[in-house]
This record gives structure tokens, C-alpha cells and sequence, in this order.
């Protein structure tokens, strides 16, 4: 074990041990208040005396296949308790992801106090559901929670699992095969990796969607059932989920850690800002990676650590001056800030214009731009930005999709110097449909000379018949948030805005009727209209810095 853990000491340019020699636990029993025991794992660094305790909780193996990891921070001289969520690897009772997490959490937590071991002083870290498990209890833990890092992950999960409203199916898919397929029999494993791609990409294009989970596994999942049941933004059911409420009163120094191409961005940046605003002083690190991107699982870990030795041990050596730390694409550099956005952030109003174009200058009167959107043939989602994928690229070039029919896009003429966008991306598109039910799906993209459109960022939003309200001509005035960007587009490139009405399967498709998402199959075509006059204004709003 030392001899790795030096290898990888060295490979991830972590924190110096302070110990190799540990004592492991494993099996470790937590009861529930309801009767369910938990099953858990300590690791203890050897003759250092008291030490504080970083708590992590899963529905991983990692517990039993990634315990290299834990042994990683613990011989950085801390306790580790890794604790297996309720249904998974060994642990009593079913699966409820999210919704068990906090009454679970907060008794792990009162077990913990019990312990000999323990000295009061708790440290939380680790990314997604992991990450997700610390924002469960952060504001209950009191003042015992002296530090967390929250990575790849947001405070409040409908806003994760319906980005812009829209079911997130591809990613949500993904996740239900991984869970069901990681505690299978080796052999049933096997099997799972060469059929399960191929069933997951047929379960893509089925319906109803309600069905999915036994397609793609042969099992039903509850809580599948459950997100689709509850697709409404204000069904009270979401609320035992949703810890974004109390995020501003949180004390313990969070470094929250995240990807340009995560589709969980938007709602970490939501906490950071959160947490900004209160005064909480939190640390900000964000790079061009996927959800599962190794290299923010290795950043992640490192700054985690030393995080965790400053806030916990007074190890404060490893800790870089400025809190935000954020990669600029098309520039290929790291920037160091004093807090995002940066304070140089100027707004800028792009507008649509007639002939395909995209300026500055509010357009002219002008005829409306039109496509068709049907659900049979759903336009497709390009690149792996924002989607749950191993391996892939998020930039890829969009120029396929932009010549679909379905597609609308707006350039603009080339650059005259290179221009830094750092912040939140937003547009607001002026739209006649003849459904009340449908999508608005905004792209903005960095073309190339060579006529190459990569994506910047993009974002999703669902129309229901009472948001946003009509107004008397039919037009709605539709706002999309695009995901954040860090990104540079250099002299003599161009600007492009897609417009279109999804992305599929990233989202699942809009099938136009209303019809609840557990059980609909009946499709209709969607008829757009897309404004860009003086009563109309189509836009998109960029955050240019100097």
C-alpha cells in the first residue's frame, strides 16, 4: 500500500502523508431509526492520537472496490468513515436515492458522536451523489461540520433531474443502468457490459417512459416511476430533496468543485453564489470536464484534500491565495479570480436578425423565421456537453445538426478581437407555436473559419400552457438559461445561436400533448415561429469581460 499510495502521491500531486500505517475496519453496523442497519467502513491512521473524521456516503461500490481512496486521506493523518447508502452494497432496506439522504445522514451522524474515536471535529468531501449526500445534512450537522467540498453536484435535485423543466432522460437512463449493473454477479456484469449500451440506446427511443427501467434492466425501480409521476416544478414532493434553502445558512468553508461540460454546473454555481452572498467566503474551482472526467475526479480529490488538512488541521500550506480558480476555453489557460463572475463582467444584448443574422443592433421590422419540429424525428443532441457519458468530447462540431430543417441559426460577422465570456449565458427568444406544450432549445456556438461550429453552452427550456403567459398576438416570450461558460473566441471568429425545440435523448423529447410523461405515447407536431423584429426582439445575452 505505501508503495501506491507514494506512486500515486506523486501522479495527483497530493498532500504529503503523514502515515502509512492504518487500522481498517470494515462491516461496521449503523442502525436506523426505523430498524435498517447501514453498513460501514473506518479507517484509522495509527499513532497520530485524535484525529478529526471525514464522513462520505455513497450508493457506490466504492466502499468495497475503491477503498484506495479512503486509505489516501486517512494516511493523510484523518479518520475516514465511508458509510453505503440504504438498498446498496451490503446495506439494509431499499433504494430511495436522494429522498433518503437526510434522515439517514443525520443518523449516521448522531453514531458517529458515540464513537470513541471521534473527537467532534467532521469534514465531509467527495463528488456527485457523494457530494449531494454532504448538502443533505450540511445545515442540520451544526457546528460540528467544520468543512465540506461539494463537487459535480447541486443542493437541489429537481432542478438536476429537470433542467429547464425538461426530463433529463439520457443522463437519468445512464444512472439506473449503472446502479442496477454495479452489484451483479461478475459473470451477469460480463453480460451487462456488451448488451447493456445497445438495450440503453433501443430504451432511448421507447415509449412510455414510465416503462424504461424494466426495458433497460428487466427490474422495476420505484423511483423511477416517482420522477416521472412528479414532473411538475411545484409538486411538494421534491421538497424532502430539495436542501437549496438553506444552503445561504450553512457556516462549514465549502470548495466546490465542478465542469464547464457538467450537466450538474448551473446548480453548483447556484450554491457558490449562494454561499458568496452570505458571507461564507466558499472557494470555486471549475475545468472543461465531463461528469466523469478523470481529470476532475483527480482535481477534486487533491484540492479536497487540501482543503479538508486546512480547515480541519491548520494545514493551510497547499491553499492557493485566490478563492476561484476557474479553465478558459478556446484560450487553453487557467485563471486565478477574486470571485465569480469576475467583476469586469459587462452584459451584452446580441440580437436575431432577419437573413440569419446576429448583431448588436436591435433588428428591423421583419417576417418571422419557421420550422417544424416533430417527435418522431426529435432533433438530436451533438457532442457529449452536458450528458452522461465515459469518454467523448464535449465540443463537437455542430454543422450536421445545423443544416436539419428543424434547426434555425444566427450568425454573426467575424470578430474584430479575441472575446473573453465568463458568467451565465442567457436568451430570450420571442416564440408562436400551435401547441401549448412544446420546447425551446438555445446553442451558442464558436465558428471556426473554417466554417467548424463548436459548442459554448446551451441550455433547455419547457413551455407549459400557463408559463410563460401568452401574449395577445400568441407570441410568448420564452427565457432559456444556457449552462455558464468560461470561454475565449478568438479574433475573426464568429458568434452562432441555434434555435431548435430539443435535444434528444439528452432531454427527452416533447411529444406536445400534455399527456403525464409516465404514461404518454401520443405525438404531435409542433408548428414554430421564431420573432426577431422591434416588438420582438429575440436575443441572447453574453457576459463579455474586459
Amino acid at each position: 500500500m505505501s508503495f501506491f499510495s507514494r506512486v500515486m502521491t506523486r501522479a495527483f500531486r497530493l498532500p504529503p502523508a503523514e502515515t502509512f500505517d492504518l487500522q481498517i475496519e470494515r462491516n461496521l453496523r449503523i442502525p436506523m431509526p426505523d430498524g435498517v442497519v447501514l453498513l460501514a467502513d473506518h479507517y484509522a491512521p495509527r499513532m497520530l492520537g485524535p484525529r478529526p473524521t471525514v464522513l462520505t456516503r455513497s450508493v457506490y461500490t466504492d466502499r468495497t472496490k475503491g477503498g484506495w481512496v479512503s486509505a489516501l486521506i486517512a494516511q493523510r493523518g484523518l479518520h475516514v468513515l465511508v458509510v453505503s447508502g440504504r438498498g446498496t452494497v451490503g446495506s439494509g432496506g431499499t433504494l430511495n436515492p436522494f429522498h433518503q439522504e437526510h434522515d439517514d445522514g443525520m443518523a449516521v451522524l448522531a453514531w458517529l458522536q458515540q464513537q470513541p474515536w471521534f473527537t467532534g471535529v467532521l469534514g465531509t468531501t467527495g463528488a456527485s451523489y457523494l457530494g449531494y449526500t454532504q448538502w443533505a445534512i450540511a445545515h442540520d450537522a451544526g457546528p460540528v461540520l467544520k468543512a465540506m467540498s461539494t463537487q459535480l453536484i447541486g443542493s437541489d435535485l429537481r432542478s438536476c433531474l429537470y433542467p429547464g423543466d425538461g426530463f433529463a432522460l439520457e443522463t437519468l437512463l445512464f444512472w439506473l443502468a449503472m446502479v442496477d449493473a454495479q452489484e451483479r454477479p461478475l459473470w451477469s456484469y460480463l453480460l451487462h457490459l456488451v448488451t447493456g449500451s445497445r438495450r440503453r440506446r433501443s430504451a432511448l427511443t421507447q415509449l412510455p417512459l414510465g416503462t424504461l427501467d424494466q426495458v433497460t434492466t428487466g427490474r422495476s425501480f420505484p423511483f423511477w416511476r416517482d420522477w416521472l409521476v412528479h414532473e411538475q416544478p411545484d409538486d411538494p414532493w421534491w421538497e424532502a430533496a430539495n436542501h437549496s434553502g438553506t444552503v445561504a445558512e450553512v457556516q462549514a468553508p465549502n470548495h466546490l468543485i465542478g465542469g464547464w461540460h457538467d450537466f450538474f454546473l448551473p446548480q453548483l454555481l447556484r450554491d457558490y453564489q449562494t454561499l458568496a452572498a452570505a458571507g461564507r467566503q466558499p472557494y470555486l474551482t471549475i475545468g472543461p470536464w465531463l461528469h466523469t472526467d478523470v481529470r476532475a475526479s483527480i482535481t477534486g480529490m487533491r484540492e479536497g484534500l487540501i482543503w479538508l488538512r486546512a480547515h480541519l488541521l491548520g494545514d493551510r500550506t497547499g491553499l492557493r491565495a485566490q478563492p476561484v480558480r476557474i479553465f478558459v476555453q478556446g484560450a487553453n489557460i487557467w485563471r486565478d479570480l477574486s470571485a465569480w463572475p469576475p467583476a469586469t463582467l459587462r452584459p451584452q444584448r446580441w440580437y436575431l436578425q432577419p437573413q440569419n443574422g446576429l448583431a448588436r443592433e436591435e433588428p428591423l421590422v421583419s417576417q418571422p423565421d419557421h420550422y417544424r419540429y416533430d417527435p418522431r424525428d426529435p432533433t438530436p443532441s451533438v457532442g457529449a456537453f452536458g450528458r452522461f457519458v465515459v469518454g467523448g468530447t464535449a465540443l463537437r462540431d455542430n454543422r450536421a445538426l445545423e443544416v436539419r430543417p428543424d434547426v434555425l441559426v444566427y450568425t454573426s460577422a467575424p470578430l474584430a478581437r479575441d472575446t473573453d465570456l465568463m458568467g451565465p449565458v442567457a436568451a430570450e427568444i420571442w416564440l408562436h407555436s400551435n401547441l401549448a406544450h412544446t420546447d425551446v432549445f438555445v446553442r451558442l456556438c464558436d465558428v471556426y473559419p473554417s466554417g467548424r461550429s463548436l459548442t459554448v453552452c446551451d441550455g433547455l427550456q419547457r413551455l407549459r400552457p400557463d408559463h410563460p403567459t401568452l401574449d395577445p398576438d400568441g407570441s410568448r416570450r420564452v427565457d432559456v438559461a444556457l449552462w455558464p461558460t468560461a470561454y475565449r473566441v478568438r479574433r475573426g471568429h464568429r458568434l452562432r445561436v441555434q434555435v431548435s425545440s430539443g435535444a434528444f435523448p439528452r432531454w427527452s423529447r416533447n411529444l406536445g400533448t400534455g399527456e403525464p410523461a409516465l404514461t404518454a405515447t401520443t405525438m404531435q407536431v409542433a408548428h414554430q415561429a421564431v420573432y426577431h423584429d422591434p416588438t420582438h426582439p429575440s436575443s441572447i445575452t453574453l457576459p463579455i469581460v474586459d
